[in-house]
């Protein structure tokens, strides 16, 4: 399933500067959720994930993934401190 999305995907955010880097299921108060996470070689703010949901929301729908999910979660990769302590 994750190789399949990001296929569908990537080539639609690449021109965002971004990418799917992982896929997964969560379940939480009973809401099956479909997590799309993703990344850039820059920090991503929000308004680039709203404009990569616009493009991924449909994509999803059309490919049938919402189908047996409650919610899809679109959000970006936590970044980390690149300081060496």
């Amino acid at each position: 399933m994750e190789e399949k999305i990001k296929k569908l995907v990537d080539p639609h955010i690449l021109e965002l500067g971004l990418f799917v880097s992982a896929v997964y299921y969560s379940k939480e108060e009973g809401l099956k959720t479909l997590n799309v996470e993703l990344d850039s070689k820059e920090v991503i703010d929000v308004n680039k994930v709203t404009e990569a949901s616009k493009i991924i929301n449909p994509i999803i729908d059309e490919a049938g993934f919402s189908n047996d999910i409650d919610v899809l979660d679109i959000h970006s990769k936590t970044k980390g401190d690149d300081i060496d302590e």
